[in-house]
């Protein structure tokens, strides 16, 4: 990742919704949801985490949305969150 730029679109409301609903699904079928198979590609640490939320029975949407603030607003050298722009 460059040191002097970020560019990353995403709906974070969104998003969180779609992950949200992936964590709160029972079912197997969950791991063929469409944010399941692109992050697989892009992102497959993510669905570690989610994974572990399936398994700690995690159903709060605060806490997705935790995650997705993580995600897209901490700067990867220092892990701190930094501001949205």
């Amino acid at each position: 990742m460059s040191r002097f730029l970020r560019i990353v679109r995403v709906d974070e409301s969104t998003f969180t919704d779609a992950l949200h609903e992936f964590v709160t699904d029972p079912s197997a079928a969950r791991n063929q949801r469409d944010v399941i198979l692109e992050l697989n590609e892009m992102m497959p640490d993510v669905v570690d985490i989610l994974e572990s939320m399936v398994l700690d029975g995690t159903e709060d949407r605060q806490d997705i949305a935790d995650l997705v603030t993580y995600i897209f607003n901490a700067d990867p050298r220092t892990n701190e969150t930094q501001p949205v722009l």
